[in-house]
């Protein structure tokens, strides 16, 4: 099966401000709020959720973060995006190169409907989302062959080269029950069965999905929280008024110019962490000036990223001096030090004499952006650029608009466009569908076409073992990125929440599907 194949979800492209986007559907707030309620914590989400609870089918955050509660994975991320083991006992044994993994599998571990959790339920959860084709497909179109060698024990085969990736994410797949999805597909969609430590217990769609503890939980662990009620509220102002009024117990996205003030609420509780986001502004490398890397330098010392992040975002995002979030260069360790010396700092007497050399007479780039703190930043860009005389053109489009004109590569469309983008510990994520030529036209549309050697070692570091190795072959891919600026670094947002204070417990995750974590080796929400 292709390793090379990755295309636009809505938990990687980001289309709108916040962490991860989805489909808007209406909505309103459930009833039965806060107010301190010991029996069950009320959850408000940022967005609507697509109401889709299987996981092979489920492709939209703010529902996997309803199936994280009542699903456990093979592996999870811990509090730090690290893949730990849940259903699997320990580490994979590794075999023939880094090509075949096997699993062996917790004894004792069930569904809610009593079943035994077995090494066939595990194998269905890897093969059904490419054998139905669904929007998961290729995240799990790596592997080529399994095997059940016994009840507790899986061999998952990857074909003749490695997938980098495997080990720091594709193992973390969530595990369902194969004869019950089997049965009827479309009733698991809705009335999910897992071996999570929360059962489903009624959706209201487009209002509210109760769940319940999960009383025969099969882990040690054992949740506070006797039940849990997700709402969604896609209003900011709404969210922030309901907290306040304790209409909730928690909600999640905090809009930057809130934060200070739910900061100095009384009886509220302020929760962050840096996620694994990409947002940039990204340069045409197809056609027009901006080909030309000296006029792509020139903006970029037009302006200063970090003002701009102080004034319009500075408690809900991070600067960011690469493609690789810092949550992410935790786990590998890039030299973020130098590439934040390497990019351009804010010099609009260098700007203008690099555009004055290198820019066409009169030229006023377009820039295309969706709404919100990008297009706040493509404001930025175009007065900064107006205050050497050369000024921008800045279009807000919707993003089904902008997605269609940003992959064109005419500069008649653009010659800047502000995206972002979402993924998991591993430098491919980002590298390959950003970056790599195939991906051209599809996630990008900068049309870089770099150095000699420089698409060929991203496509080497998805088909590598070792992270060693890979790192290696990653850092000049990376170095490069910096020094000629197919892509300017922005930011990377952060996953907040906001809760009252008698909810004990609640941190913020790094990977937006995680939250909110109601019980883990490192918490267990409770509500006093």
């Amino acid at each position: 099966m292709s390793q090379n194949v990755a295309k636009i979800t809505r938990r990687r492209l980001l289309g709108t401000g916040a962490a991860v986007s989805a489909s808007v559907i209406a909505g309103c707030i459930g009833g039965g709020g806060g107010s301190g309620n010991n029996d069950r914590f009320h959850f408000t989400q940022e967005q609507s959720r697509e109401e889709q609870f299987d996981p092979v089918v489920s492709n939209d955050a703010y529902s996997f973060q309803v199936v994280q509660l009542v699903f456990d994975g093979l592996y999870e991320y811990g509090e730090n995006l690290e893949l730990q083991p849940k259903l699997a006992t320990g580490p994979p044994t590794v075999e023939r190169e880094g090509t075949r993994f096997i699993f062996e599998l917790e004894q004792g571990a069930t569904f809610h409907n009593g079943d035994e959790v077995t090494a066939e339920d595990v194998e269905h959860s890897f093969v059904a989302p490419v054998e139905e084709e669904t929007e998961n497909a290729s995240e799990y179109d790596m592997i080529e062959t399994t095997e059940v060698i016994d009840d507790s024990q899986l061999q998952v085969d990857l074909g003749e080269q490695p997938y980098g990736p495997f080990e720091l994410a594709t193992m973390g797949v969530t595990v369902v029950s194969k004869s019950v999805r089997t049965e009827d597909r479309d009733a698991y969609n809705t009335n999910p069965v897992g071996s999570g430590p929360f059962t489903f217990a009624e959706l209201q769609e487009n209002e509210y999905v109760d769940l319940k503890r999960n009383d025969d939980y099969w882990d040690d662990l054992e949740p506070n929280v006797p039940s849990v009620r997700f709402v969604a509220h896609d209003d900011n102002a709404g969210r922030v008024s309901d907290i306040r009024a304790g209409n909730t117990d928690a909600i999640a996205g905090i809009p930057n110019d809130d934060w200070s003030v739910l900061k100095n609420e009384q009886g509220v509780t302020l929760h962050s962490a840096e996620s694994p986001t990409f947002m940039y502004m990204a340069f045409n490398c197809n056609e027009g000036p901006t080909t030309n890397p000296q006029v792509r330098k020139a903006i970029a010392h037009s302006f200063s990223m970090s003002d701009f992040i102080e004034s319009n975002a500075g408690n809900v995002t991070s600067p960011m001096y690469s493609p690789i979030p810092p949550v992410v260069n935790e786990v590998w360790g890039f030299p973020e030090d130098e590439y934040k010396g390497m990019l351009p700092s804010y010099d609009p007497d260098q700007a203008q004499s690099l555009l004055d050399q290198h820019a066409p007479q009169g030229f006023a780039p377009t820039i295309i952006t969706p709404e919100g703190i990008r297009a706040q930043l493509a404001e930025r860009i175009a007065t900064r650029l107006d205050e050497i005389g050369y000024g921008a053109n800045v279009e807000v489009l919707d993003f089904a608009t902008l997605v269609e004109k940003y992959t064109t590569g005419k500069a008649s469309d653009y010659h800047m466009y502000l995206l972002g983008w979402t993924g998991g510990p591993d430098p491919d994520y980002y590298l390959y569908p950003l970056f790599h030529e195939s991906q051209a036209g599809t996630n990008q549309g900068h049309y870089y076409g770099g150095s000699d050697g420089f698409h060929q070692a991203i496509a080497e570091g998805r088909n590598s073992a070792g992270q060693e190795k890979r790192y290696d072959i990653y850092e000049p891919v990376i170095r490069e990125i910096v020094q000629q600026l197919p892509v300017l670094p922005a930011f990377t947002q952060d996953n907040t929440m906001a809760s009252r204070d008698y909810v004990s417990g609640l941190q913020a995750h790094p990977e937006v599907t995680r939250n909110p974590t109601l019980v883990a080796e490192y918490t267990n929400v409770s509500l006093e």
